[in-house]
């Protein structure tokens, strides 16, 4: 029988995941040697290298994927245990993870806020990433909920609409297509625009529309951040489609504006993401029935 400590579980997994001792270690408040040693006393309960060293970075080996596996399985089972236990205490003691696609990071702050008022017990941590991330969370089970488009088909995860999404064309305010009415999409088709990396969803279905229409979308500069595109378009560089969610202050302060264009804006809805195997606790259980409840409410408000 292996002995591992569920400290040295811990110290190993977060060198996994930060792939650096040294980023461990400041992640866990410990020096450098400690976070070695933790490692090194593991390897020699398992009788196997965890990790190799290429150059000046650090990978997994083959036993040290099945560990990381192991601790992910430890993590959840001891997630499990406390929203079991918090049950037991009601929801004043509860947690939650929530993952949001960067999209909608606003709007899904103003719903977490709404939240935390009527349950301000609720321990709730809030990650922003990226669509593949996001999926990669969902998962690895890192996260209870995810708030994002629609997720791809076969990957064992439970949707539910929540709230409309329409992608908008959007310009600076003097643009000279600013007055036009009915923009074909051929004419549009004409400008550059800024996109997200491949993988987002309002690229993806830019893209396909664009494309359905024998069209294509010049992409003249690809972004990760939604803010970096908006400061693009606001300084001339090209126009963008984006959601109308993440636009609404520059559109009130004349800073961008919607081109009106053919078949725009393009429907879309937000979904409330959950494993189909989740486990929910009373807190989780409290967080879905605000959002299906809530979300398109406060959107009439925004």
């Amino acid at each position: 029988m292996l002995h591992l400590t569920l400290r040295q579980l811990q110290v190993f997994d977060a060198v996994a995941q930060s792939g650096s001792f040294s980023k461990a270690a400041q992640a866990l408040h410990l020096s450098q040697p400690a976070v070695s040693m933790q490692v090194k006393q593991l390897e020699e309960t398992t009788g196997l290298a965890l990790f190799e060293q290429i150059g000046r970075k650090i990978y997994l080996t083959d036993a040290g994927r099945e560990v990381q596996r192991a601790c992910q399985g430890v993590a959840q089972r001891l997630a499990d245990l406390e929203n079991t236990l918090d049950d037991l205490k009601g929801l004043r003691q509860g947690s939650l993870t929530v993952g949001v696609v960067s999209t909608v990071s606003h709007f899904a702050i103003r719903l977490i806020s709404h939240f935390r008022r009527l349950h301000p017990d609720v321990r709730l941590t809030l990650n922003v990433v990226n669509r593949e991330n996001l999926l990669q969370q969902l998962a690895d089970n890192s996260v209870d909920f995810a708030l994002m488009g629609k997720p791809p088909d076969g990957q064992d995860l439970d949707s539910t609409p929540f709230m409309d999404n329409p992608l908008v064309v959007i310009a600076p305010y003097a643009h000279p297509l600013a007055r036009d009415k009915a923009i074909t999409l051929a004419r549009i088709a004409e400008e550059d625009f800024m996109v997200r990396e491949p993988g987002s969803g309002t690229r993806g279905a830019t893209e396909a529309y664009f494309q359905g229409s024998g069209l294509r979308l010049r992409a003249a500069m690809e972004m990760n951040k939604n803010e970096a595109i908006k400061q693009a378009v606001e300084a001339g560089l090209g126009l963008a489609v984006v959601s109308r969610h993440t636009v609404l202050q520059e559109l009130a302060s004349r800073r961008l504006r919607t081109l009106d264009v053919e078949g725009f804006p393009i429907l879309r809805q937000w979904y409330l993401v959950h494993r189909c195997d989740k486990r929910f606790s009373n807190a989780a259980s409290a967080f879905a029935a605000f959002i299906l409840a809530q979300a398109g409410r406060l959107a009439l408000h925004t």
